[in-house]
């Protein structure tokens, strides 16, 4: 949110916030950086509240001159549908199926470091997750290796913990949807080469271990839909054309990355 707050309070607009439900005290925290700042009253605002009332009363106004929105697909097209009938300007980022190519130069133990910070930072639950790793065959056994390893031995705990390197998940109900998307990418044939179990840990929250699939394709529905969790899978490919063809195979657009030493 700061990345959209920032740059429309520098160009002299008014800024009214209407963030998720789920993550109020991060909103709150940054409200209040925000307040300390030496700009006028009432510049910035921060609302609270459920997006289907208090959210749908924003893209309904009149009094607003742009919507940016952040969120699904079925949510940013309702969004849509409401804004043109003001002709209100609208930008929208909805949904994401990021892959991070490994080609068969790369630095593995810098493509495995990048793969699980990508996948599972944030637990899974960002716009720019690695969802989908295309890896080149020449390269793909030792890469796994490395990366289900790496996943294994990620400590997960407490957000809040100096040791923690992956949280919870956001509520129950993401849980749950994580946990299916788990059963459904075993039924689809991948192979959970580890984690996507939930775990009791001491204190209360919603936590999950890092899940990696082997051996998916990319027409997989774990490979076409946004699951917003700590899972991520891995695609076989033999060659640099087919990995960029496999990471444009999506209906998303938002990022991709490769990971190579060769540039030409």
């Amino acid at each position: 949110a700061s990345w959209k707050i920032a740059p429309a309070l520098c160009y002299g607009n008014a800024v009214v916030w209407k963030p998720a439900n789920l993550t109020p005290a991060s909103a709150v925290a940054l409200a209040e950086i925000i307040e300390r700042q030496d700009i006028p009253k009432g510049l910035f605002s921060l609302v609270m509240g459920a997006g289907g009332s208090i959210g749908q009363k924003l893209v309904e106004s009149a009094k607003i001159d742009a919507i940016s929105f952040t969120g699904s697909v079925p949510v940013g097209r309702r969004i849509a549908s409401t804004a043109v009938q003001n002709f209100t300007k609208i930008q929208m980022e909805m949904g994401s199926k990021n892959a991070l190519a490994v080609l068969d130069d790369a630095d593995l133990d810098l493509a495995v470091s990048l793969a699980l910070g990508g996948a599972f930072g944030g637990s899974g639950q960002k716009c720019t997750a690695s969802s989908r790793l295309v890896v080149q065959a020449s390269v793909h056994d030792a890469f796994v290796d490395k990366l289900v390893a790496g996943a294994q031995a990620m400590t997960v705990g407490h957000a809040l913990d100096s040791s923690t390197q992956m949280g919870p998940v956001v509520s129950a109900q993401q849980l749950a949807e994580n946990l299916a998307y788990v059963e459904l990418g075993t039924s689809e044939g991948a192979e959970l080469a580890c984690g996507g179990q939930r775990l009791d840990l001491p204190h209360e929250g919603f936590y999950m271990s890092p899940g990696v699939f082997l051996n998916s394709r990319n027409d997989m529905r774990i490979n076409r839909e946004e699951m917003f969790a700590p899972l991520t899978s891995v695609i076989k490919v033999d060659s640099y054309d087919e990995a960029l063809s496999v990471v444009n195979d999506t209906s998303f657009g938002l990022t991709s990355g490769v990971v190579t030493q060769n540039l030409a």
